[in-house]
C-alpha cells in the first residue's frame, strides 16, 4: 500500500510540476543521469533527475525532499530560455516526452588549432573550479536539439547554463541541387570569464568523417580547407551567434549527419543534425510507340529508371484497360543498381506482353511505377492488339459498314460498266457480220 502511495505522489509531484511548466512556457525537464564512469566506485545505473528550469536568474530554494524515484532537483538558470521551447513540454498524461541526458562534464583545453587561441594562457581560472555538468536534450518530434554545458558552485544543486548549442534541424531531407541550411544557433553567458569562440562543422557518413568548415572567431580566421559550397553568415555569426552552415546546391555526398560544435575557452557543446538527399527517379518507357500487334504475338518493353538517390526503388508494371479497370502485371525482369558520377542511381526492368497467355483484351495502358522515398513517377504507353477473337460490337458494326460500302461499289460497278462494255460487244459483232 506504501509503494502504491509512493507512485501516486510521485505521478502528482510531476504532473503538477509539468503543468506549471507548461502554463509558464518552462518546463521541468526529467532527464537520466548518466554515471561518470572513469570515477572510482560510480554506478553502472543511471537516476532520473528533474531539472526545474528558470529564466530570471533567481534559483528557487527548495527545503522539500525529492519524490521518489528522484535523485535529485537541480533549478537551472537558462536567460536564454533555450530550455524553455514548446516541443520539451509535453501534453498532459502523454507517455511521449523529450529524451533529456545530463552527465559530469570536465573543462580543458582544446587540441584542434582553429581552438587554440582561445586557451593561449596556460593559466585556468578560478571560475573553472566548480561543479560542471553537459545536458543533452532532444525535443519532441525532432523539433529541437539542446546541448548545454551548466556550472554549479561546488556542493549545491543550482545550475547555470554556461554554453548553450541548438538546432531545429534536426532531420532534413532535400532534393538533389537545392540549397539547404542547417540551423545552430549558440548562446553564451557574458558574465562569465571565459571570452572568445570557436566554431567547427564535420561530415559522418558509413564511418568516415570530414571537417567541412572550422572558424576561429577570436582571431578572426578561417581554416585553410573549407568545403566548396558551403559556408556561414559570419555577421551573423558575430551578431547574433548564428552558426548556421549553409549549402548552396546539394549533392548525393552531402547526405549523412552533421556535428555542429561550439568552443569556448576550455568548453566545448555540440548538436548533431541528419541531412538525407531525396531525388525520385526519371521513368522513361523504349519503345517510345509500342507496336501494333496480333493476337497470339508478344512484344518486350523496356523501362529505364535514373537519376535517383538513395537507391530505395520499387518497380513495378500496371495495365489499364478501355473501360479504366486497371490491373497489376508485377515487376517484370528487373536489373542491379547502376551508379552515375554524380552518386545517383539507375536501374531498369523489362516486361513481355506475350499475348498469347496475357489476358490484355484489344489493348490498353501500359505503364511503369516507380516508387521511391522521393515520390512515386510513372511512365505509360499504349498497347493495341489486333485479331482479338471476339469482336466488339463497335468491330461488328465496322464490318457491317464495310460489306455494305464494298456492295455499293461492285453494284455501281456493274451499273456504270458493264451495259456499256455488252454494248460495245453486241456492235462489233454486227460489224463482222456486214
Amino acid at each position: 500500500m506504501a509503494s502504491l502511495w509512493s507512485v501516486w505522489s510521485l505521478s502528482l509531484v510531476t504532473f503538477a510540476c509539468f503543468g506549471r511548466a507548461c502554463s509558464s512556457h518552462c518546463p521541468v525537464l526529467e532527464c537520466w543521469m548518466v554515471p561518470d564512469k572513469a570515477r572510482a566506485g560510480a554506478s553502472n545505473n543511471q537516476e532520473k533527475v528533474l531539472l526545474n528550469v528558470r529564466t530570471d536568474g533567481h534559483h528557487a530554494a527548495s527545503q522539500d525532499a525529492p519524490p521518489d524515484g528522484i535523485k535529485r532537483i537541480y533549478s537551472v538558470g537558462d536567460p536564454a530560455a533555450t530550455l524553455c521551447h514548446r516541443s520539451l513540454c509535453p501534453l498532459s498524461g502523454s507517455a511521449h516526452k523529450p529524451v533529456c541526458e545530463i552527465s559530469s562534464f570536465l573543462p580543458h583545453p582544446s587540441t584542434v588549432k582553429w581552438a587554440a587561441s582561445l586557451t593561449e594562457s596556460a593559466f585556468s581560472p578560478l571560475y573553472l573550479q566548480a561543479d560542471w555538468m553537459a545536458a543533452s536534450i532532444q525535443g519532441l518530434d525532432a523539433q529541437l536539439g539542446v546541448s548545454n554545458v551548466l556550472r554549479a558552485t561546488t556542493g549545491t544543486s543550482d545550475l547555470d547554463v554556461v554554453l548553450s548549442v541548438s538546432t531545429t534541424t534536426v532531420a532534413v531531407t532535400a532534393g538533389l541541387g537545392e540549397p539547404v541550411l542547417l540551423d545552430c544557433q549558440f548562446w553564451a553567458d557574458r558574465a562569465s570569464p571565459l571570452s572568445g569562440f570557436a566554431i567547427e562543422w564535420r561530415h559522418q557518413f558509413r564511418g568516415s568523417g570530414e571537417m567541412i568548415l572550422a572558424y576561429d572567431g577570436k582571431a578572426d580566421r578561417l581554416s585553410d580547407t573549407p568545403e566548396q559550397g558551403a559556408t556561414i553568415d559570419f555577421a551573423g555569426l558575430h551578431q547574433n551567434r548564428n552558426a548556421s552552415l549553409i549549402i548552396r546546391e546539394t549533392k548525393v555526398s552531402h547526405t549523412g549527419t552533421y556535428i555542429c560544435m561550439v568552443y569556448l575557452p576550455n568548453l566545448l557543446a555540440q548538436v548533431t543534425m541528419e541531412l538525407e538527399i531525396l531525388e525520385p527517379p526519371s521513368l522513361s518507357i523504349h519503345p517510345a510507340s509500342l507496336p501494333l500487334i496480333v493476337t497470339g504475338q508478344s512484344v518486350t518493353v523496356h523501362c529505364e529508371a535514373s537519376g535517383f538517390a538513395p537507391h530505395s526503388l520499387d518497380l513495378s508494371w500496371e495495365f489499364k484497360s478501355p473501360d479504366g479497370k486497371t490491373r497489376s502485371l508485377g515487376p517484370g525482369r528487373i536489373s542491379g543498381h547502376r551508379q552515375a558520377w554524380d552518386g545517383t542511381y539507375s536501374q531498369d526492368t523489362r516486361l513481355e506482353l506475350d499475348t498469347s497467355t496475357l489476358d490484355l483484351g484489344r489493348g490498353g495502358e501500359v505503364t511503369c511505377v516507380g516508387e521511391h522515398p522521393g515520390g512515386t513517377r510513372r511512365a505509360s504507353g499504349t498497347i493495341r492488339i489486333i485479331g482479338f477473337s471476339t469482336p466488339s460490337i463497335e468491330d461488328s458494326m465496322a464490318m457491317v459498314g464495310v460489306a455494305l460500302v464494298l456492295y455499293g461499289l461492285i453494284k455501281f460497278v456493274s451499273w456504270t460498266f458493264i451495259p456499256s462494255v455488252r454494248t460495245s460487244f453486241i456492235c462489233a459483232r454486227r460489224l463482222k457480220r456486214g
